[in-house]
């Protein structure tokens, strides 16, 4: 579950727009906003450094953060931190207000575990992660930290699904039906159909190309006539001399 390690020190801010923005990060910090709860936005900035560290963690907007605003306490989530094209400093981020009931949407990594006790892979198959992450919706203070997968007696051409994996209570899949995790295919398919794509690319490379054949008919034409009239002449010459 969710863990709430991460404390970020705020200070409440009174003017929103591009220009109290600016003037604020040139003050070392962020500005950024928290919402939801049914309550007011508050408008707030951070520390950028104390910032940065946080949102360098993978987990980061998977974990719950507390935000000391002026010393008081608030549960949030990270939703996002927008950074600079240029310079990629954060400039603004969203933080939203969450309780112990607020259910949200959210994306879990999956991990794969025990790939020295799959024989598929012992026997040199190619592991697919059909899904790098999972999106569920849960209770915010409840996110899962991970979903793993054991390969355990995984064989080539078996599949894990979603029902293999284990969902703690109250987590459920936005995408609704058994869908396909992980597979573990053979070197062998994988060369096939590389194979494929190479003999269609030879034979688009070895097509003839329209038109190009047309000049050769075309030159063809005058050297017949010529051989014609050249055949007729002795003919003529031979019936001039019976006269």
């Amino acid at each position: 579950m969710a863990q709430q390690n991460t404390v970020l020190t705020a200070v409440a801010r009174a003017k929103a727009g591009k220009g109290a923005a600016r003037a604020i990060r040139r003050t070392g910090q962020v500005p950024a906003v928290v919402y939801g709860d049914s309550k007011e936005p508050v408008l707030v900035s951070l520390f950028e450094k104390e910032l940065i560290k946080a949102s360098s963690v993978q987990a980061f907007y998977t974990s719950l953060c507390e935000l000391d605003i002026d010393g008081k306490k608030h549960k949030v989530l990270p939703r996002d931190v927008q950074h600079d094209a240029v310079n990629d400093r954060p400039i603004h981020a969203d933080f939203l207000r969450v309780t112990d009931k607020t259910v949200i949407r959210v994306g879990i990594p999956v991990r794969v575990v025990n790939h020295k006790d799959s024989p598929g892979i012992t026997k040199g198959g190619v592991l697919n992660l059909v899904r790098h992450e999972i999106e569920v919706f849960c209770r915010a203070t409840e996110i899962p930290e991970e979903f793993t997968v054991d390969l355990t007696g995984l064989d080539v051409g078996h599949s894990i699904h979603l029902s293999a994996l284990k969902l703690p209570a109250g987590v459920k899949p936005v995408t609704q039906g058994d869908f396909t995790v992980v597979t573990l295919v053979s070197p062998s398919a994988l060369k096939s159909e590389a194979d494929e794509v190479a003999a269609a690319a030879a034979a688009a490379a070895a097509a003839p190309v329209a038109g190009a054949a047309a000049p050769a008919v075309g030159a063809a034409a005058p050297a017949t006539g010529a051989a014609s009239a050249a055949a007729a002449a002795p003919a003529k010459d031979a019936a001039k001399g019976k006269k």
